[in-house]
């Protein structure tokens, strides 16, 4: 395992699937006669289960005897407008995987509301390991290995965000200019058609980010708009490596400072303050793993991107990922979904506001 310490064999790190969670059921004898129907050379009875991560969209295994498939599908409830497009993201996974091989392949899409009631799509199951909270038990990185680990996964970024859009054939992809004042006016809007009464209005930050709108991209790049640990699948056997990029829903043409500052949102240093430490869902505070000014560093000598200062781009990254957190509440708190955890949401939604106001303060 390319040096790395390990009380498992490598096939015990892939990530793991549980049975489907209450009040998400899946009708498997229509998706089955669905896949059948599209892909004659399967066989069996499936054994169907579901994927631990999707606090927005849904991921479920079909296991035939000989092939595996992964089926992904909109929420149930309330959706923001335009949110959960299944048919566009299979579309922009297919154009891309030319040109950036880590992303899985598309088996097949279903754009009507047959048979599922809602469109959905079918892709390649890749058997890797993904992180979450904390590495998986059994698995022990040295500081060095686990710097490499955090190398690679910014390599991704850097290697996603350095495509030529027009060479590449992918100007389809979205409007690109004006896409940060798109993006801000945007998550003000669906943050605020989501509030619930328990939750701040964030209004200090929303006038922030307002005023301080820049005047433009910094440069029109693909950014795929959700990336971090537990949407990059990584190979059991050098876990160190990718070997997939997940979740392109969001992906789209537009400024990749953008979606640097989206995925420091969820970077959690060792020092920091306690609270915070508790909503850490990647294990970015190990020893070896940059700080968030060390992540920037990285970013702007290997992409040779001017990053004058970043501080508005992880504000608005805190902000969308409270706008992203508060509709999932909202749906909790309307009875829409019944999955536990989200009962924590709006909480998290608050934690989120005081961490932007930091950000405004430039102490991150």
């Amino acid at each position: 395992m390319s040096g790395v310490a390990s009380t498992q064999t490598p096939t015990s790190f892939i990530d793991p699937v549980g049975p489907l969670r209450a009040g998400e059921p899946l009708d498997v004898a229509a998706v089955d006669s669905f896949l059948k129907a599209q892909l004659p050379q399967l066989s069996g009875v499936p054994e169907v289960q579901q994927f631990p991560g999707g606090a927005s969209n849904l991921t479920y295994l079909f296991r035939y005897p000989d092939r595996e498939l992964v089926l992904r599908r909109p929420p149930f409830g309330h959706k923001a407008k335009s949110a959960h497009d299944m048919v566009r993201e299979a579309k922009v996974m297919q154009a891309l995987r030319a040109v950036y091989p880590l992303v899985p392949e598309v088996v097949t899409v279903c754009e009507h509301d047959e048979p599922l009631g809602t469109p959905f799509f079918v892709m390649e199951r890749l058997r890797g390991m993904i992180l979450r909270r904390d590495l998986p038990a059994g698995l022990q990185l040295s500081t060095q290995q686990t710097t490499e680990l955090a190398q690679h996964l910014l390599d991704g970024l850097c290697a996603l965000h350095a495509i030529d859009v027009e060479a590449a054939g992918l100007s389809q992809l979205g409007k690109g200019e004006g896409y940060v004042a798109r993006q801000v006016t945007g998550w003000v809007r669906r943050y605020r058609e989501a509030l619930t009464p328990d939750v701040p209005d964030y209004a200090r930050v929303i006038d922030w980010l307002l005023a301080k709108l820049p005047a433009g991209e910094s440069a029109i790049r693909v950014v795929h708009n959700d990336y971090r640990f537990d949407n990059v699948v990584l190979d059991p056997q050098q876990p160190t490596r990718l070997i997939g990029v997940l979740d392109w829903e969001l992906a789209t043409l537009g400024d990749p400072l953008m979606d640097l500052g989206n995925s420091l949102a969820y970077w959690v240093e060792a020092g920091d303050d306690p609270a915070w430490q508790r909503l850490r869902r990647q294990p970015t505070h190990l020893p070896g793993m940059p700080t968030r000014r060390e992540v920037v560093a990285y970013y702007a000598e290997k992409t040779g991107l001017a990053v004058p200062s970043l501080d508005y781009y992880l504000v608005f990254g805190l902000f969308r990922l409270a706008g992203i957190a508060q509709q999932i509440y909202y749906r909790f708190f309307h009875g829409q979904t019944q999955v536990a955890q989200f009962a924590s949401f709006g909480q998290i939604v608050k934690l989120l506001e005081q961490r932007a106001e930091a950000a405004i303060a430039s102490r991150w």
